[in-house]
């Protein structure tokens, strides 16, 4: 859905039914990467009893961290960061970088870890990314990152896991 289209139905049906315009428009504009086999689908006690709070905020219930707090953003070792839900790789330390954002950066995602959706919590449109196996949220991504992809893969980092690299 366009976001002419999205403002024109909002006007439409007023504000009262922003949120039931939000999800269709969210529903529509979906993009999943390949199917995963190894889908990890817990209720929502169970990722309750299993996360930290402050992941269990962010990946299950799409919340943010304060920039500027995650530990990873000081991390410069080689390994790959993974989801801090399922353990899923889903950034290589060669695609991170400083954005000068405050949370962690990367320019490209590994192949079919996230998955992407429309977000309209800004009433503006912004793509939203999440772990591909467990549906965890991670950030968004925008088109303002650095060469090769021009991308920014703007992740909280509670729900990162940084994996050092084997030595």
């Amino acid at each position: 859905m366009s976001r002419r289209t999205f403002v024109n139905l909002l006007s439409a049906i007023g504000l009262g039914g922003v949120a039931a315009a939000a999800d269709t428009a969210r529903a529509a504009d979906a993009k999943t990467a390949t199917p995963r086999a190894d889908r990890v689908k817990l209720s929502d006690a169970e990722w309750k009893k299993r996360l930290p709070e402050a992941a269990y905020r962010v990946l299950r219930h799409e919340g943010t961290e304060p920039p500027h707090s995650s530990v990873l953003n000081a991390e410069k070792r080689a390994g790959n960061y993974h989801c801090a839900g399922c353990d899923l790789p889903l950034f290589a330390s060669a695609a991170k970088y400083d954005s000068g954002t405050g949370w962690p950066s990367f320019f490209a995602p590994l192949p079919d870890a996230v998955a992407t959706r429309k977000d309209f919590k800004m009433i503006l449109p912004r793509t939203e990314y999440h772990c591909a196996r467990c549906d965890g949220h991670q950030g968004h991504v925008f088109s303002d990152g650095p060469r090769p992809t021009g991308q920014r893969y703007c992740n909280n980092g509670v729900a990162l896991r940084f994996v050092p690299a084997a030595a």
